[in-house]
């Protein structure tokens, strides 16, 4: 019997105290900080990579900006001729081969000199080039809404866990009740319906109950007086409807996932070794099942952090939200090329650094897990 007890499969953090104080003790001395320096030494050949694709993949579309706004101009009936054309091009430096555009486009954000032009009018030397559409440099475009972005990201991202751990708890241990049919069809639900499909039935509700849709984060008045402290309120009731249309089809996501995980572990044999041994059942459930089968989500991280720096580009346009998915929008239409290439290079650092932060939160999950290769 004890021969037997021994092949069962042991739980993830179930090791000794001391045995697991000596692990911790030798991650952090070795194993982490190896796999950090890894991950950063890989850091920049992938964001190589990734620029080179993004700078090339944004162009190819055929023509440029000058050639979307020579149309947009022929359509209001203004001619532009073909030398005006020819020096915008060369202002702008789009008759430059693209690999020499890509080559420029990079160097002068790593580094622009002090005696540079955009040095003495910005007074940095991190070079974003020129947004075409909104007529100033790039970066100032991203920085106006980069704080609202990271912060709706932010309460959205909240909202998911905070709403979808313990559903998912509550409908694995309770299999085939009524709860975990309700939460098993608004899952369907939530994942089936469109954003923006759901945003625009919520604004329509909104306007019926209370009188106003509630689009856009700001009121008119917030936008002219400007957002202080006193007004957060009115803030975060203008996020119900972004909450919980954008952070819906996350929710019903992570519910699916951890509860058919949790399904997984709550049927292996350490769990029945467990009870046998008198754990008590809610251990079992939150210390070892529940660490488990938050894997997977865990290593998501990476992609639901992107996803929802853009805020769902359709449903931030349907709801007027002032964050990075329209503008993005806006920059692919009209062509411009380095607005929306730095919005999808911050979009890919995000995924890299997530990923990092997911494989870190993951060794802390599972000891099990080791990054040096090898058990000890």
């Amino acid at each position: 019997m004890e021969e037997n007890a021994k092949t069962i499969e042991s739980p993830p953090g179930s090791e000794a105290k001391s045995g697991f104080g000596e692990a911790v003790s030798n991650f952090f001395k070795k194993d982490l900080v190896q796999y950090i320096i890894k991950r950063l030494l890989m850091f920049i050949p992938t964001l190589i990579l990734i620029s080179i694709l993004v700078f090339f993949v944004i162009q190819l579309p055929p023509g440029d900006y000058v050639s979307s706004e020579i149309a947009a101009l022929a359509t209001e009936g203004e001619l532009v001729d073909a030398d005006y054309a020819a020096q915008l091009r060369a202002d702008y430096g789009l008759d430059l081969p693209l690999w020499k555009q890509y080559v420029k486009w990079v160097k002068d954000i790593i580094w622009t000199p002090t005696n540079s032009a955009y040095f003495r009018l910005y007074n940095s030397h991190h070079n974003w080039k020129y947004s075409f559409a909104y007529k100033r440099d790039v970066w100032s475009v991203i920085k106006d809404r980069l704080g609202l972005t990271i912060g709706v990201t932010f309460i959205i991202m909240l909202f998911q866990y905070v709403v979808s751990l313990p559903i998912a708890v509550y409908a694995s241990t309770h299999q085939y009740s009524v709860g975990d049919y309700i939460s098993s069809i608004i899952g369907f639900l939530g994942t089936a319906i469109p954003n923006f499909i759901l945003a625009i039935v919520l604004m329509y509700l909104s306007y019926k109950w209370t009188g106003n849709a509630n689009v856009g984060l700001f009121s008119q008045e917030m936008l002219q007086n400007g957002v202080h402290l006193y007004n957060f309120g009115e803030f975060l009731k203008r996020m119900t409807i972004p909450i919980i249309v954008i952070g819906t089809s996350g929710t019903c996501g992570i519910i699916r996932s951890v509860r058919a995980q949790m399904l997984d572990e709550v049927a292996r044999q350490y769990t029945l070794t467990a009870r046998a041994k008198g754990v008590s059942e809610g251990k079992i459930i939150m210390k070892y099942c529940f660490r488990a089968a938050m894997n997977p989500t865990v290593s998501g991280l990476g992609g639901v952090l992107s996803s929802l720096f853009s805020g769902s580009t359709v449903t931030a346009m349907v709801l007027n939200m002032q964050i990075q998915g329209p503008v993005l929008y806006k920059a692919l239409q009209n062509q411009d090329m380095y607005l929306a290439g730095a919005i999808v290079m911050i979009q890919a650092v995000l995924v890299v650094i997530g990923i990092l932060l997911s494989d870190i939160a993951l060794a802390f999950l599972d000891p099990r897990i080791r990054y040096s290769g090898g058990g000890r």
